[in-house]
């Protein structure tokens, strides 16, 4: 049997999109723009944290496409160091300050050969991306939240909006009051 969802597995060609919020950033820290906030140490530890929690489901991205500010960027290095993963990552002015269809577009030019990809961004975006994907719904992405999206296509080119399907969306919180501090 096949398991759903493996995109090198069955069910022709699939994509999947690792929708990850950037980590809680520190407010209190010396910073000359929100572009350049840094993450708090409780951003950090739940960065790692969703970091190998990818690992663990054996999900691990085959680029990241992260926004440039400060606290995304570091998101997404400190999920890839906890997790080993070996993928590039390509930072895209375009995902700060930015929206569900710009967003879109950045990930409609990817090249086909990746079959999922890992997007750290910002509120209230990512939250209006996943909704926007899966036809609907308000979803709420609370700092390093993490949404799987499964797309049934062959070619990032074909994305939009409406074709996803929510596969789970979890949060740092969620995982450790389970146990999952991995």
């Amino acid at each position: 049997m096949q398991k759903y969802g493996d995109p090198h597995k069955g069910f022709g060609h699939l994509k999947q999109l690792l929708i990850l919020r950037h980590a809680k950033s520190d407010w209190k820290a010396d910073f000359e723009s929100d572009h350049g906030r840094p993450l708090a140490k409780r951003g950090i530890r739940a960065a790692r944290l969703m970091g190998r929690f990818i690992s663990k489901l054996d999900l691990q991205p085959d680029l990241i496409l992260s926004s440039t500010a400060v606290r995304a960027r570091a998101t997404s290095e400190l999920a890839s160091q906890s997790g080993r993963w070996s993928c590039p990552m390509v930072l895209c002015d375009e995902f700060y300050g930015s929206s569900p269809s710009r967003v879109l577009s950045v990930v409609q030019a990817q090249d086909a050969n990746h079959s999922r990809l890992l997007l750290a961004g910002h509120e209230p975006t990512w939250s209006g991306l996943v909704g926007a994907l899966t036809g609907g719904g308000d979803p709420r992405m609370p700092t390093a939240a993490l949404a799987r999206v499964d797309l049934p296509i062959e070619d990032w080119s074909d994305l939009r909006a409406g074709v996803g399907t929510l596969h789970w969306l979890v949060s740092p919180k969620l995982l450790l009051a389970m146990g999952s501090g991995g």
